[in-house]
């Protein structure tokens, strides 16, 4: 690979931190543009010519300035290009569609609640509705979480038992948001011994301190 830096915007605590712990993995190098969700600066004009969704994370790689965007999107490319880290088992290997079923649901079915969760005012012309938004995507969010501690976890400590993988970067990530840092140790125990061992690995745990994830 290049010696050119991968370009990553983002913030702390959001969907750029799980993409930084990837390339920590990787030991690629990384240039940190930060994007600040309070106040909105993801909806800004000169964002969004980077990133016409107006989401976080973004990734722009080395070479050409492809921009990628998507945090599913982004963690596969990051398996394509460095398939000698092994984020994920080869093509082929059954294991490799177990994390990424996982991955894909949380990704696409998790992220929304997330979204009404913070942001529930903007689900709604009446502002009235907004508790009722945000206590509905939190139950939401939180029944997703128990399908995967009952239904994914076997005896761990990673999703694919002793392999790592990039699934257990989104699950341990998404283990924190929506409240989780109190209701998932009291709900789901298994999730969060696999976000323990994610916090211990050398090279994510700094950045998963960062991040204000916690100590899980």
């Amino acid at each position: 690979m290049a010696d050119a830096p991968y370009l990553l915007y983002g913030d702390e605590g959001s969907g750029s931190g799980p993409v930084e712990m990837a390339l920590a993995e990787i030991g690629a190098a990384v240039e940190l543009r930060h994007v600040p969700l309070k106040g909105d600066h993801q909806l800004a004009a000169e964002y969004r010519r980077i990133n016409p969704m107006g989401r976080i994370p973004t990734l722009v790689l080395p070479e050409g300035g492809t921009v990628v965007t998507e945090l599913l999107a982004i963690l596969l490319t990051l398996d394509d290009r460095h398939r000698d880290v092994a984020l994920l088992p080869p093509p082929g290997d059954p294991a490799r569609a177990v994390a990424l079923r996982w991955t894909a649901l949380l990704t696409g079915e998790f992220y929304p609640h997330v979204t009404r969760w913070d942001y529930p005012e903007r689900f709604s012309a009446d502002p009235a509705h907004a508790p009722a938004i945000k206590a509905r995507a939190e139950a939401m969010a939180h029944d997703l979480l128990s399908l995967v501690e009952a239904h994914a976890m076997g005896e761990g400590p990673y999703l694919l038992g002793a392999r790592f993988s990039l699934a257990d970067l989104v699950i341990a990530t998404l283990s924190r948001w929506v409240g989780g840092r109190v209701w998932t140790p009291a709900h789901c125990p298994r999730i969060e011994a696999l976000s323990a061992a994610v916090a211990r690995r050398p090279a994510v745990a700094p950045i998963w301190r960062r991040h204000g994830f916690g100590s899980a």
